[in-house]
């Protein structure tokens, strides 16, 4: 348990059935949020009980910071906004914490880019963040890295419980209400306004009562043990940055509806002349050229710059200004060699599934076999099927399978594909029965 109060609760509607997640016993008080209460439902929670921070944006103030949470005690919540959707990079604009004994803090890793020190004096106390792997990379890069963490949306799956966002959660455990509409903010831009940064303060307002709720609930269920080890693993893996594709233009929305090679040429040189442009500007590349634009023009393929600006999403005055480029881009793709056109490209691992049958029947059957194990566990343990196990590594445990299957080979192909030791025991010996295809009848 952590040592800061919670918030006193209020009572929420029951859970129907046994094995359905319980609330705490206890819940807020009203008045703990500064808000009046409501006739029923939940408190709207539209202030932090230490008044909303202000950013520490100097050498100073991030030393009073550290400071601070260095005398604080307990589990550390941690939140990160970005700028996704408005810049080309995936980093930090603002960081937010909150610790029993030193209250919320909220820093800009604009003029502050290294939190080392701050690492230092938080880096052995257990971190609170919900969908830790968003944050975690953005925060590694401005120097802070977990040694222990608990992740509230992944408790929450884990536990059963449908609703797993932040706002949801806080209102059926803990009976408060979070507004949740600065989400999407361009939090690159400054100054802040007051709202957005009494918004960025509420999200870790609750997380340490929320882990605590949650953690009651992982223990009711026998649980805990399967969180523990999800949470290595994020620690482990989480702040690595996402993997870069090879073909990353092949991703570009709508592109199912262009037909060729050529045409494809069109699309991957466009692609990445946007891409430049948005690196440079450091600006979403959605809004230098939209998706649609790129497979409007890749359809057309229009020679002149009036041609161009008639084509859907080239209207805008920005994207009118590089017309040049983009029908640079065009001629490049149209003046490639045949050997030079985009081929399709290399599957690794299995098929798409809707090809097993026509490919390799016997292997279809299998994953239908092993897909219904999945269910069937997954339902009977309250879990979504793709937090038991991993979709893809279902796909190729049934495409491959171990050339002599047992609990034990099984067991050590799921390894190898990153499975859990709690996932795996679940998942034996079912899934190595559903993996033994049946004597043929031929």
């Amino acid at each position: 348990m952590t040592d800061e109060p919670p918030l006193r609760r209020r009572p929420a509607e029951s859970r129907t059935g046994n094995d359905a997640p319980h609330p705490p016993s206890t819940r807020p008080e009203p008045e703990a949020a500064g808000t009046a209460p409501t006739a029923d439902g939940p408190v709207p929670l539209t202030a932090p009980r230490d008044g909303t921070p202000q950013p520490a944006a100097t050498p100073d103030e991030l030393a009073d910071v550290v400071a601070r949470f260095a005398a604080g005690t307990g589990p550390v919540a941690l939140d990160a906004e970005r700028a996704s959707g408005y810049r080309y990079s995936q980093r930090a604009y603002l960081v937010q914490l909150r610790r029993a004994g030193a209250g919320t803090a909220l820093i800009d890793p604009l003029p502050l880019p290294d939190l080392s020190a701050l690492d230092t004096v938080i880096g052995e106390a257990e971190w609170v963040l919900h969908a830790a792997s968003q944050d975690l990379p953005c925060l590694a890069e401005v120097g802070l890295r977990p040694r222990r963490l608990f992740d509230t949306e992944l408790a929450a799956r884990l536990a059963g419980f449908e609703r797993v966002g932040l706002a949801a959660l806080t209102e059926q455990l803990l009976g408060f209400s979070l507004e949740k509409h600065h989400s999407a903010a361009d939090w690159s831009s400054r100054p802040l306004p007051e709202s957005w940064l009494t918004y960025a303060a509420l999200d870790v307002e609750m997380l340490i009562d929320l882990r605590d709720a949650l953690d009651e609930e992982l223990t009711r269920q026998g649980k805990s043990a399967w969180a523990a080890e999800e949470f290595a693993a994020l620690v482990r893996t989480g702040a690595r940055p996402p993997k870069v594709r090879a073909e990353p233009w092949r991703r570009t929305s709508g592109i199912h509806r262009v037909r060729g090679a050529r045409a494809q040429a069109r699309v991957r040189s466009l692609w990445y002349a946007r891409d430049q442009i948005a690196a440079r500007r450091d600006a979403a590349p959605g809004r230098v050229l939209p998706d649609s634009a790129i497979v409007a023009a890749a359809e057309l393929d229009p020679k002149d710059e009036k041609t161009l600006l008639t084509l859907p999403g080239f209207g805008g005055r920005s994207v009118r200004r590089l017309a040049r480029t983009w029908l640079a881009a065009l001629d490049d793709a149209r003046q490639l060699p045949d050997d030079a056109l985009p081929v399709p490209p290399t599957v690794e691992g299995p098929p798409p599934p809707h090809r097993w049958a026509e490919r390799d029947p016997v292997a279809a059957a299998r994953l239908a076999r092993c897909r219904e194990v999945v269910v069937g566990v997954a339902g009977a343990h309250r879990l979504p099927p793709e937090n038991l196990i991993t979709p893809d590594s279902i796909r190729r445990l049934a495409w491959v399978p171990p050339e002599e299957v047992t609990e034990a080979t099984v067991a050590e192909t799921l390894r190898g594909l990153n499975a859990r030791d709690w996932q795996i025991t679940l998942l034996l010996p079912a899934l190595a029965e559903a993996l033994t295809d049946p004597p043929s009848t031929v």
